[in-house]
């Protein structure tokens, strides 16, 4: 008797028929089934980023501002260790006084680094200012940088020696923001404040000049002016009057992107003024 041959398609049963790919069936899909640890959401749908990663960009964004700082102010290592000293000393000097001098060393060591945290803050944000002072977009560039809800269109109108006027909508209302020649963006401002008027209605409009004369506002104080106005406005009124405000149109002449040549050195700059205005 003729015996038949088995064929291909029968000879694999049980679970050595079963593929690579074939056993996550019905456990799921993607990355769990590829062996790759599924990717967390946020609250906003967005992939959650790892705490350590975090503190790595932190830190490499911190030690490149020192680094763009310490050209500008050689003596800024001598003062930040002096802050830090001073500061642990103090603390320490109160753990002695408590008779627990070695229970104050965390804190006198916590306090000092962040003493000369928020001191190499400030000089890094004046460091900025002093790049960017007298320079075309430097307002627009504090601006710009300002926390909250603030809505910025740089250069909504200029002249062509780089005179402009910003227009700024927040919680006090409309707020419009020129630099360049008094002379010549006294009338820009004017002529910027009669069409805003047409559209906002009652809400209130500032006018501010940027520079160092009688009536005006110095560039490292425009961001705490600004943010010391009034609030005139609930959120809502805002979001009404920016809808309003969107047929006045947005930018009609060039802004420098940063006042600083280079765009590393800038964004580090910006979010230092961003942090600590």
């Amino acid at each position: 008797m003729a015996r038949s041959k088995p064929t291909d398609a029968t000879a694999p049963s049980g679970k050595a028929g079963r593929g690579p790919g074939g056993g996550g069936r019905g456990r799921g899909s993607g990355a769990t089934a590829s062996g790759a640890e599924p990717v967390k959401l946020n609250r906003k749908g967005q992939p959650k980023k790892r705490r350590l990663k975090k503190l790595a960009g932190q830190a490499r964004m911190i030690k490149q501002a020192y680094t763009l700082t310490r050209k500008n102010d050689p003596r800024l290592p001598w003062i930040l260790l002096i802050w830090f000293v001073a500061v642990a000393a103090a603390v320490e000097l109160v753990g002695i006084l408590f008779n627990a001098p070695f229970l104050f060393i965390p804190l006198a060591l916590v306090t000092g680094a962040l003493a000369a945290l928020i001191v190499f803050g400030r000089r890094a944000q004046g460091s900025a200012y002093r790049q960017v002072e007298g320079q075309p977009g430097a307002a627009a560039w504090v601006l710009e940088g300002m926390r909250g809800d603030w809505r910025v269109t740089s250069g909504v109108a200029g002249t062509q020696q780089m005179d402009a006027v910003h227009r700024v909508l927040g919680r006090p209302g409309v707020i419009l923001v020129a630099e360049g020649v008094p002379a010549r963006v006294r009338g820009l401002l004017a002529q910027e404040k009669k069409k805003v008027a047409r559209v906002v209605g009652d809400a209130p409009i500032y006018d501010i000049v940027v520079g160092d004369d009688e009536g005006q506002i110095p560039l490292r104080k425009l961001s705490a002016h600004v943010m010391k106005l009034p609030r005139n406005l609930s959120a809502a009124e805002v979001n009404a009057l920016g809808r309003r405000m969107s047929a006045l149109g947005g930018a009609r002449m060039p802004v420098p992107g940063g006042p600083l040549p280079g765009g590393r050195q800038m964004s580090i700059s910006q979010r230092q003024v961003r942090r600590r205005s």
